[in-house]
């Protein structure tokens, strides 16, 4: 379930913040997170698992007037693999359904992956009306 962040989720987030590479080392963590709290423009989400009840993934964006910048992704290990990326990123896409959503380095292939599986989506969906 894709839901917004709040300050009660704050040790959750930063815990899965810890697991994006340049984030590792806590003198650079804790700036970033501070980041997401005081910046308008900029926004975490996290993922609840159904099943567990558990937070265990999230996505840090940056917001401007057409564009949602995706500038952290982090899935807990032992839930890798489950396709919770391509979740976030269509609760993202539901949030703002007029912003085109892009990637930094880092993110840029989970979205390019996220935009090919919509497309194939959607091949699939016009190709069954015919």
């Amino acid at each position: 379930m894709f839901i917004s962040y709040n300050q009660s989720y704050e040790k959750i987030a930063m815990g899965l913040l810890s697991y994006v590479t340049d984030l590792k080392n806590v003198a650079r963590l804790k700036p970033e997170m501070e980041s997401y709290i005081e910046n308008v423009d900029r926004k975490l989400f996290l993922w609840k698992d159904e099943v567990t009840d558990n937070i265990v993934a999230l996505i840090g964006v940056e917001i401007s007037e057409a564009m949602v910048l995706v500038r952290h992704i982090a899935v807990s290990p032992s839930f890798r693999n489950e396709g919770i990326v391509h979740r976030l990123l269509d609760g993202l896409q539901q949030h703002y359904p007029t912003s085109t959503i892009n990637g930094t380095l880092e993110t840029a292939p989970f979205i390019a992956k996220w935009n090919q599986k919509q497309l194939n989506r959607s091949d699939e969906e016009s190709s069954g009306s015919l």
